[in-house]
């Protein structure tokens, strides 16, 4: 299986651009997105242009335009949920669950601290409540959980590392702990775990041209439970596809 995760930043502005080449070219069995930043009827009409996937859009209840997700599969899910049944995080359309034979796939668009950290401390009740969300799924059956968590987890995922420790959104200490307390309840950022050593981004500020200086961050993951990743052939960075201020992430799985 092929599974993608793309941060679009607007599914009306990068339909205009290569995506639908883009996505033709990669041809992923799954396909997750993040700030879709449309209604859900806007969304569906929008993802028709991929025929071929069933569709699943969970878009902000709180605020039109803002944040949202997707969910594009091939295969049906047995089950499908949208939010983690908590009020306080199930206004902004930030998670969807797909329930397969084998394993759940989530997606998820965490909650960024914001201008200067004015929402650290809902991020860190996130992160804290989204990882319990993540293991009580994981006592079920197996765990893919892919999306922009919004944080660069090590000095190797940021480009500038020094400039930004505890004073930018995504890279303070608060956030860097909430991440890797996830990681110790038993998931494997796949990226990391191939390629240990390698510098690749999945994000970059439109201002300041940091795209073509590779300026970047690497905020976006494929992490899968322990127990998967002997099935793991393969976790990507398509750093070659433009048209939103991330780029695709991909991870290929035997399952």
């Amino acid at each position: 299986m092929h599974l993608v995760n793309w941060n679009v930043n607007g599914i009306r502005s990068i339909i205009k651009k290569d995506f639908l080449k883009d996505v033709k070219e990669m041809d992923p069995d799954i396909l997750c997105f993040q700030e879709t930043k449309a209604a859900v009827e806007e969304v569906r009409s929008a993802l028709e242009l991929l025929p071929g996937y069933h569709t699943y859009i969970n878009s902000s209840k709180a605020r039109k335009g803002y944040s949202g997700t997707a969910i594009l599969s091939r295969e049906e899910p047995m089950q499908v949920t949208y939010d983690m049944g908590i009020e306080e995080h199930d206004q902004e359309g930030r998670v969807i669950t797909a329930e397969y034979p084998t394993f759940f796939l989530v997606t998820v668009y965490t909650p960024n601290s914001g201008e200067g950290l004015a929402r650290l401390d809902y991020r860190e009740r996130w992160d804290k409540e989204f990882t319990e969300y993540l293991n009580w799924l994981k006592r079920r059956k197996p765990v893919i959980a892919c999306g922009d968590f919004n944080v660069a987890h090590q000095a190797i995922d940021i480009a500038r590392p020094k400039e930004n420790y505890n004073k930018s959104a995504g890279y303070t200490q608060r956030e860097i702990d909430g991440f890797t307390r996830l990681l110790e309840t038993g998931f494997i950022d796949t990226f990391r775990r191939f390629y240990p050593e390698e510098v690749k981004y999945t994000y970059w500020n439109y201002l300041f041209n940091a795209r073509t200086k590779n300026v970047g961050w690497r905020i976006d993951y494929f992490l899968v439970s322990e127990s998967l990743i002997a099935n793991v052939k393969d976790a990507a960075v398509y750093n070659q596809y433009l048209g939103s201020d991330h780029c695709p992430v991909a991870l290929k799985i035997e399952l």
